[in-house]
C-alpha cells in the first residue's frame, strides 16, 4: 500500500502543485516512479513548512512534465516553445524517456534570410579599401520556427501579433546586422543552407538620391536571400 494520498501535494522549486499519485506513477522507471511508487516516503524527500513534498527543480517547466505524464501519446512541445534544451535536462533529472525522445524531434520547416547592402569604399587615401555594409538582416518563415531559432535577437516591431504563433510572416528581422552570426544560429538549431540568390552589383546610379546616401556606395548596392531547411 502506498504511504501517498490519491492526491499529492508538491512544492517544485517554490511552485506549489497538486497532482494525482497516478499522474506521478505514469512512466515506468522514472525518479517519480521510485520517488512515490514506495511504500513509505524516502528518507531524502524533504517537507516544506506546508507540509508539501519539496522538489528542488525548477517550478514553471514542471508544468510540461505533468502535461506530458497525464497524457504521454497526445503530449506535443509547444509551438514556439524557447526552453526545450532547459525541458530536456528536466525529462533527464526525472527519468522520463519517453519525454526526452519527444524533445529530440525537431520540427521540420523552412526560414529565409535576406539582406540589402552595400560595399563601403574606404576614404582618405585607402580608396582600396572595401568594406561590407549591411543595413538590414530580415527574416522570413513560420513565426514559431523564427522565434526558436533566433530568440531575443528576433526584432517583430513591425509584425505585431494578429495571430498565433503557427502562422508565416516576411517582416520580422534580427537587432544585429553580423550575417554570419545568423548562419550559425540556424546552424545550430539543425537548419541547412539549400539555395541563395542576388541581385548584380555595379548597377546605375540614380541621380535623385536621397539626403546623405553616397553616391558610389549607392552604384555598389545589392540584395541576397538565402534559403534554409530542416528537415
Amino acid at each position: 500500500m502506498s504511504a501517498f494520498p490519491e492526491v499529492v501535494e508538491l512544492n517544485v522549486g517554490g511552485t506549489a502543485y497538486a497532482v494525482s499519485l497516478k499522474t506521478l506513477l505514469a512512466e515506468e522507471g522514472s525518479w517519480l516512479q521510485d520517488t512515490f511508487g514506495g511504500g513509505s516516503p524516502p528518507p531524502d524527500l524533504p517537507v516544506d513548512a506546508r507540509g508539501h513534498y519539496f522538489i528542488d527543480r525548477d517550478g514553471g517547466l514542471f508544468r510540461h512534465v505533468l502535461d506530458y505524464l497525464r497524457d504521454p501519446a497526445r503530449y506535443t512541445v509547444p509551438i514556439g516553445f524557447l526552453e526545450r534544451d532547459r525541458l530536456r535536462r528536466e525529462a533527464e533529472h526525472y527519468r522520463l524517456a519517453g519525454l526526452i525522445e519527444l524533445l529530440g524531434k525537431q520540427v521540420p520547416g523552412c526560414i529565409t534570410v535576406g539582406y540589402r547592402g552595400s560595399f563601403q569604399f574606404g576614404r582618405d587615401g585607402l580608396a582600396d579599401v572595401k568594406f561590407r555594409k549591411i543595413t538590414r538582416l530580415l527574416v522570413h518563415g513560420r513565426v514559431a520556427l523564427c522565434r526558436e531559432v533566433f530568440g531575443d535577437t528576433l526584432n517583430e516591431s513591425r509584425d505585431p501579433d494578429h495571430g498565433g504563433s503557427d502562422r508565416y510572416t516576411a517582416r520580422f528581422f534580427l537587432k544585429h546586422v553580423f550575417i554570419e552570426q545568423a548562419f550559425d544560429m540556424l546552424q545550430e538549431q539543425g537548419f541547412r543552407l539549400v539555395a541563395s540568390c542576388g541581385s548584380g552589383t555595379a548597377g546605375s546610379v540614380s541621380e535623385n538620391l536621397k539626403p546623405g546616401v553616397d553616391t558610389e556606395e549607392n552604384r555598389w548596392n545589392h540584395y541576397n536571400e538565402f534559403v534554409f531547411v530542416r528537415d
